[in-house]
C-alpha cells in the first residue's frame, strides 16, 4: 500500500513509519526535519503550506497524519493550535483530492481534558473508556479534538474512512526514565492518569488502524497495558481520587485508560512495558 506518513522524523513518526515499511507498505515520510539514514522515502516540506501538502501529498492509498506540535508548553498557545489545525486541515484536505482510501490522525487523549487542564479535571469514573466526555482546556488538547473533527467532516462528504488514535505519553526504553521518572515522584503524575504508550506499540496501533476493515470514522483509545507507577494501581486510585467510581475491578498494575475498545475493533493488544526496560546506569 502507498502510504504518506507525516511527521515521520518524530519520536512517534519514526516509529509508525518504521513500523509500516516493515510490515510491507511503500512509505513516503514528510516532515521539516530530514530523517538521516531510514528505510522509506522522504521528502522535507513546512505543512501548514497548503500548497505543499497538495504537491506531496498524492499518488497515494492511505495518509498517517502524525506531525503536531506534541504539547503546549515551550511555545505560545497560539503557535501550537496555529500549527496543529493547519497542518491537519492541510493534509485532509490534500488526502481528499489525492482520493486516499484510509486516513489515520494522531490524536490525544488530551482531547479528555488532561493533563494540560487550567481547571482541574477529576474522571466521572475509572478506568477511561471512548464514553469519557471531550473536555478540551489548552490549546494542543483542542487543537487535537479540531484535528478529529476535521477528518470528521471529510468523512461525511464521503472522501475517506478514518481512524483517529487517542494516545496518553509516548515513550521508548531510550526516554522514559529521564522523562517519566521524575514525573512519578510528584502529584502531577495524576494529571497524566499514569498512562504512557510505548512507540512501538504506537507503530503497530496505527498498522492496524490501516488495516481496519469498516467504514466511517472509528476513534479509539490506545494505552500501555500498566500504569508508569510502581504502586499498584487500585490503592493509587483509592489513595488520589478516593470519590471516584471504578466501573470494573482493576488488577495489579493495570493502566487507567481502557483499550478494550481498540482491541474489539482494531485488534490492538499491547506488548511493552517499561518495566521491561533496562535500568539506566547509575548516575545518568
Amino acid at each position: 500500500m502507498r502510504t504518506i506518513v507525516t511527521g515521520s522524523s518524530g519520536l512517534l513518526g519514526r516509529h509508525v513509519a518504521a513500523a509500516l515499511a516493515a510490515a510491507g507498505h511503500d512509505v513516503l515520510g514528510i516532515d521539516a526535519v530530514a530523517p538521516g539514514t531510514v528505510p522509506w522515502r522522504h521528502a522535507t516540506a513546512d505543512l501548514t503550506d497548503l500548497g505543499s501538502a497538495l504537491q506531496l501529498v498524492r499518488d497515494c492509498d492511505a495518509v498517517v497524519h502524525v506531525a503536531a506540535i506534541p504539547r503546549p508548553t515551550g511555545r505560545a498557545g497560539g503557535e501550537v493550535f496555529k500549527t496543529n489545525v493547519a497542518t491537519a486541515y492541510n493534509v485532509v484536505e490534500a488526502a481528499t483530492m489525492a482520493g486516499a482510501r484510509r486516513f489515520v490522525y494522531a490524536s490525544s487523549f488530551s482531547v479528555f481534558g488532561y493533563p494540560f487542564f487550567e481547571k482541574t479535571v477529576r474522571p466521572p469514573y475509572l478506568p477511561v473508556d471512548m464514553n469519557h466526555p471531550v473536555g478540551a482546556q489548552d490549546p494542543y488538547a483542542l487543537s487535537k479534538w479540531l484535528g478529529e473533527e476535521i477528518v470528521d467532516a471529510a468523512v461525511r462528504r464521503g472522501a475517506f474512512s478514518a481512524v483517529s488514535l487517542r494516545m496518553p505519553w509516548i515513550q521508548t526504553p531510550e526516554t522514559f526514565f529521564a522523562g517519566v521518572g521524575p514525573r512519578r515522584a510528584t502529584a502531577d503524575s495524576a494529571r497524566d492518569l499514569w498512562s504512557y504508550l510505548d512507540a512501538r506499540d504506537a507503530g503497530q496501533g496505527f498498522l492496524r488502524a490501516l488495516q481496519w476493515r469498516g467504514a466511517g470514522h472509528l476513534r479509539v483509545l490506545l494505552s500501555a497495558a500498566d500504569t508508569f507507577m510502581e504502586e499498584e494501581t487500585e490503592p493509587l486510585v483509592r489513595r488520589v481520587y478516593p470519590d471516584v467510581p471504578l466501573s470494573r475491578p482493576i488488577a495489579g498494575h493495570g493502566a487507567v485508560l481502557d483499550t478494550n475498545h481498540a482491541r474489539e475493533t482494531i485488534g490492538f493488544e499491547p506488548s511493552h512495558s517499561w518495566r521491561s526496560y533496562p535500568q539506566p546506569e547509575s548516575g545518568k
